[in-house]
């Protein structure tokens, strides 16, 4: 008798990235408009419309990325450690990233946070490659976004330093 069916754990690795941006989606709501608006911004930031699809797909992308190496690996074990663990530690470093910047209005650490996120999610990619290269694949475009993200957060902070 099968306890769990054979899809929940795509569903489920697919849709936990999306639990840290829910819980940030209220920090987020609440700070643009009184907070993030005052900001000076760089002519190249994307409207703030773009954030949320943005981020929707590459965290399904980057979930279901950490599900093909769960599985070519036969689940949680000793040779997942590091690879799961380095994403493990990615989300949670990404996850920090908006009580930060927006719940806390600390630029300058959201910025050491991107940093450490977007080295994190390097090494991710890099110890998935030679077990699924779909899911190393699938990480390519967070780290795009990620290098955009970095720069545009050194911009805001660099730009807005004696602003709380």
């Amino acid at each position: 008798m099968e306890v769990v069916p054979a899809w929940a754990p795509a569903v489920g690795f697919t849709l936990l990235p999306h639990a840290g941006a829910f819980l940030g989606s209220n920090i987020t709501k609440r700070e643009i408009p009184v907070w993030y608006e005052t900001l000076q911004k760089p002519s190249w930031c994307p409207p703030n419309w773009v954030f949320a699809p943005v981020w929707g797909t590459l965290y399904t992308s980057m979930g279901y990325g950490s599900y093909l190496v769960w599985k070519e690996l036969g689940g949680f074990n000793e040779k997942a450690v590091v690879p799961l663990g380095l994403y493990a530690g990615n989300l949670a470093l990404n996850w920090a990233w908006t009580p930060l910047f927006f719940g806390a209005h600390k630029m300058g650490w959201g910025l050491v946070t991107l940093l450490l996120t977007t080295g994190t999610a390097t090494a991710t990619t890099a110890s998935w490659y030679n077990i699924n290269k779909t899911a190393a694949y699938l990480m390519v475009p967070y780290l795009a976004w990620l290098s955009l993200a970095s720069a545009l957060n050194y911009r805001i902070w660099k730009d807005n330093r004696n602003k709380k």
